[in-house]
């Protein structure tokens, strides 16, 4: 009988030990981390944020059971820049890649320099398994800025962002590898497959998965099954032929575009499928956003399906609509669900907010990046929450542009090839609290705001040797 109990007493310590080393191994693991990173999705897409003619249902869960941002940016009006700001943590007045211009040799993008830290490369550092599936745009495979130079592990789908404007390539790339195609399947198919692989593989350690995906960027490109029901929606434009890069035509672009978000809403429910089954929902981050605003190429109709929203402009401007995007974030049993935040927030923030997230010390990046953590806001402790004293942007196609906002202000300087410099130079103001949709150059009544505009577009730049305003040689 004393053997019995004494047996049972022993197994009793050993469950009772081997439950608290579970517990204490389960409550150390660092968060998986998914960011799904979306090409010319626009402030208006998601039916979360608005859309009423298509629906995003399991994108919008993200919302639902995490957290919808209201304000915040993407790192540019453009896809090169916007990427490099959200890699690295710094603002386009201050980023490597401040432009899409390539390479004039080799008509590629500029690659990130050897060296750089990125958000990637400090989450490798601390044990996390990375991998990048989609488009890169920061280097070719060879260069220094290729994505497993840069603190991926893996990497899969288009270096180059002139090779992506083909949703049906004859080549994508596996780390340095080109992987030959038939031209007839669908990248976003063999994209989303890969990175399932990716979170299957790695799901017994910590990974970050970010997902730089085609959709809905042109050409407006998807596989017929999808499209079928857009063109009985659209019969109008059946015979409207869509016209991109490399000759590629889509007849009914219109009606391709509510398709691509029904393609990119199915990527959704795949991953929640997924983590479900491997019993990862509640140690997985999942975010989207999207480069830049909504674009109005290849036939698409940003106008008709009312992509900005409330805001003014779209891909290529600095107004709200160039650069304000959706942001969606989901951590389940620690985001509040449904929560809404207007927190000022953008891509130079994912950097050291994904190191908090992980962990990773302040040390671990440079000093003098301009991103903040936007953990606390995360958490619901906003009264903790660092706020920045301005955002800024600068663009240097279309004249040049510039643009900063503070509080509820919003400054845009326009031509600023043939101004820079010029304290003249027109600088439109815009109260945002009043007037979301920037209709109201309010400049004249407010001199004192231009002049604190004038101060930001000073001090917010580096001078760049590949990213000059043209003004700018002449001084």
């Amino acid at each position: 009988m004393r053997t019995t109990i004494l047996t049972f007493a022993v197994a009793l310590f050993f469950a009772a030990s081997s439950f608290a080393v579970c517990s204490a191994a389960e409550e150390a693991r660092k968060p998986n981390i998914i960011f799904v990173f979306a090409d010319d999705l626009g402030y208006g897409d998601l039916s979360i944020y608005g859309q009423e003619i298509f629906t995003t249902p399991n994108i919008d869960r993200l919302g639902l059971e995490g957290m919808k941002f209201t304000q915040f940016y993407a790192g540019s009006t453009v896809c090169a820049p916007s990427r490099d700001s959200l890699m690295t943590g710094y603002h386009t007045g201050r980023a490597y890649i401040r432009g899409n211009m390539n390479q004039p040799e080799t008509r590629g993008n500029f690659p990130l320099p050897a060296g750089t830290v990125t958000v990637a490369r400090i989450l490798q550092d601390a044990g996390y398994a990375t991998g990048a599936f989609g488009k890169w745009g920061l280097g070719g495979p060879i260069s220094t800025g290729a994505a497993i130079h840069q603190g991926f592990d893996v990497f899969f789908g288009y270096y180059d962002q002139r090779h992506a404007h083909s949703h049906y390539p004859d080549y994508l790339y596996r780390n340095e590898e080109r992987i030959e195609l038939d031209g007839k399947t669908y990248s976003h198919d063999l994209i989303e497959q890969e990175a399932l692989d990716f979170i299957r593989t790695n799901k017994d350690r910590p990974f970050f998965c970010f997902m730089p995906v085609l959709i809905p960027h042109a050409a407006m490109q998807v596989p017929e099954e999808f499209m079928t029901p857009w063109r009985e929606r659209f019969p109008e434009f059946e015979n409207t032929i869509g016209r991109y890069t490399f000759g590629i035509e889509v007849r009914n672009p219109v009606a391709a575009f509510p398709a691509m978000m029904t393609r990119l809403d199915l990527t959704f429910k795949r991953i929640f499928d997924l983590l479900e089954e491997l019993d990862l929902d509640e140690h997985t981050i999942i975010l989207i956003s999207s480069d830049n605003g909504p674009a109005a190429e290849g036939g698409n109709r940003p106008d008709l399906f009312n992509s900005s929203g409330p805001l003014r402009g779209i891909k290529r401007d600095l107004y709200e609509g160039g650069i304000r995007v959706p942001m969606l974030v989901r951590w389940k049993g620690t985001i509040e669900p449904g929560s809404v935040s207007d927190h000022l927030g953008a891509f130079w923030d994912i950097l050291p907010t994904f190191a908090e997230l992980a962990g990773i010390p302040p040390t671990a990046y440079p000093d003098d990046i301009n991103g903040l953590s936007f953990v606390p806001t995360l958490l619901g402790n906003t009264e903790d929450q660092r706020q920045h004293p301005y955002l800024y942007w600068e663009f240097f196609e279309r004249g040049g542009k510039q643009a900063a906002r503070f509080g509820n202000w919003k400054g845009v300087k326009l031509n600023v090839h043939e101004n820079f410099g010029r304290p003249d130079a027109p600088i439109e103001v815009y109260n945002l609290e009043n007037d979301i949709g920037e209709t109201t150059n309010i400049a004249d009544e407010h001199p004192e705001i231009v002049a604190r505009f004038r101060e930001i577009f000073r001090e917010a730049r580096v001078p760049s040797a590949l990213f000059r305003f043209r003004a700018e040689d002449a001084q």
